[in-house]
């Protein structure tokens, strides 16, 4: 499970540093791929194949099925640790997310997201002070945090 948030720089190759904490769930090679809200998702091999096979499974019909999947699959870039502990993040990406210096790499469970440092403290800023009624309308009254 990926939980916490650190703060690294991405340098001017395309490069961060994945935390220590994060590398032995993630393995040697992982996918980086579009996330939502303009930050990019981090999947192990494991991860990526359950991902992949419930978006395989949505009718291709459906046209919100078929954007989200070109949306979602085409940013996908299979990535690998450098002896530093670095991966090299394509440019679309980078563009994508924001990426220009400062990075919050924050674990979400099931993966890790990479942020720019300025649209997490604004994701950050504008969601704290409705954690309570998001908590209410999520949770039933049998579940206790």
């Amino acid at each position: 499970m990926f939980i916490g948030e650190y703060h690294h720089t991405i340098d001017e190759k395309g490069r961060i540093i994945i935390p220590v904490k994060f590398r032995e769930a993630l393995g040697k090679e992982f996918i980086i791929t579009r996330g939502i809200e303009n930050c990019l998702f981090v999947y192990s091999k494991e991860n990526w194949a359950k991902i992949t096979t419930k978006l395989s499974s949505l009718p291709f019909t459906k046209k919100d099925a078929r954007t989200f999947n070109r949306f979602f699959m085409s940013g996908a870039t299979d990535v690998e640790l450098d002896k530093q502990g670095r991966v090299n993040i394509s440019q679309p990406l980078i563009d994508y997310a924001g990426l220009l210096k400062d990075c919050v790499i924050i674990g979400t469970g099931d993966r890790l997201e990479v942020w720019s440092q300025e649209s997490w403290e604004s994701f950050f800023d504008s969601t704290k002070d409705s954690m309570s009624d998001i908590a209410e309308n999520l949770f039933n009254e049998s579940v206790n945090l």
